[in-house]
């Protein structure tokens, strides 16, 4: 019986190695592609003809609607909302129309830029002009991203997979 369990913890190694090993060749060729250069749009509220598009949330909606949708984009819609905290570039005006905005807008620059990454159940609109003002910059789909780079990020995921498998393997070892 012991040896069947090691030989299965065996081959989990294996396909660990190996799902890193593809990983790393993976990032190897993203990183060998020929960037695409990317403008980021001038200060100021300005209508771009290269199509730069943001996502306000819309003003008159209802304000249970509109915190409901803020709370969902910097909670389960996984968005940062550190710009928007007391302190923060994006914190004034502090007013739930300018906090759902940035918020919207991180979430659909990171999701694609699609109609449907700036719906929030109705309480926001894709616009042409860039609601940056003063220090609060809003991204572009090019801005957007992880604090970590792409190649830690996939790396990190592998590393969990490792603690998993050995987590699995000390409980039945004991």
């Amino acid at each position: 019986m012991r040896k069947k369990i090691w030989i299965f913890w065996c081959l989990v190694f294996v396909e660990c190695y190996l799902a890193i090993a593809r990983e790393i060749v993976a990032q190897e060729k993203e990183e060998t592609a020929i960037p695409v250069q990317t403008f980021s749009p001038p200060e100021g509220n300005t209508t771009f003809i290269d199509g730069t598009t943001w996502c306000v949330a819309l003003a008159g909606v209802s304000q249970t609607d509109l915190q409901n949708a803020l709370d969902w984009a910097c909670g389960l819609g996984m968005t940062d909302c550190t710009a928007i905290k007391v302190g923060g570039p994006c914190y004034e005006p502090d007013t739930l129309v300018s906090h759902a905005s940035f918020a919207f807008n991180t979430y659909y620059q990171a999701n694609g830029n699609s109609d449907i990454a700036c719906n929030f159940g109705g309480t926001a609109t894709v616009t042409k002009n860039n609601p940056s003002h003063g220090k609060c910059v809003y991204s572009t789909s090019g801005s957007v991203g992880s604090s970590a780079p792409p190649s830690l990020r996939k790396h990190n995921q592998s590393f969990i997979w490792w603690k998993l498998a050995t987590l699995i393997m000390l409980i039945f070892w004991m």
